[in-house]
């Protein structure tokens, strides 16, 4: 595995979408994880100031996304979010947040991850669950 390859890679496939617009970079990958961060800036914060949960939800499908999509061979699958879940479990008002995706289940139908987000303290901020759909491509 070509880590730097497929860091850029990604980094383009990801230009002019939602991730790049919220900020997100991914920052490592692996046989079996993604990692990632996001800004808590103008874009990714609610009215109060703090970190919008949807911001941390997109971080989340977006590393599992990723993540799961390693897994599968691209010119005949793609995987689609089926479900996610989040749990927010502290505020954070500035700087970075870090995800990492993992493995719970790698099927061949479909794929359950685990996406851990924290702040620069390692403190965390979210756990998410996202199921994927391993589907044919047309």
């Amino acid at each position: 595995m070509d880590k730097k390859k497929i860091l850029e890679k990604i980094k383009i496939s990801i230009q002019n979408t939602m991730i790049s617009t919220v900020g997100i970079e991914i920052t490592d990958v692996g046989d079996n994880f993604v990692c990632g961060k996001m800004p808590v800036d103008a874009h990714t914060v609610q009215s109060f100031g703090i970190l919008h949960g949807g911001a941390s939800v997109t971080l989340a499908e977006t590393l599992g996304s990723i993540a799961g999509s390693m897994q599968v061979d691209s010119e005949k699958n793609v995987v689609m979010g089926i479900a996610i879940n989040a749990n927010h479990l502290k505020i954070v008002e500035e700087g970075w947040v870090y995800g990492k995706a993992t493995p719970i289940k790698i099927g061949k139908n479909i794929q359950v991850w685990e996406i851990q987000i924290t702040d620069k303290d390692d403190r965390a901020i979210c756990i998410s669950r996202l199921t994927l759909a391993v589907v044919k491509k047309r």
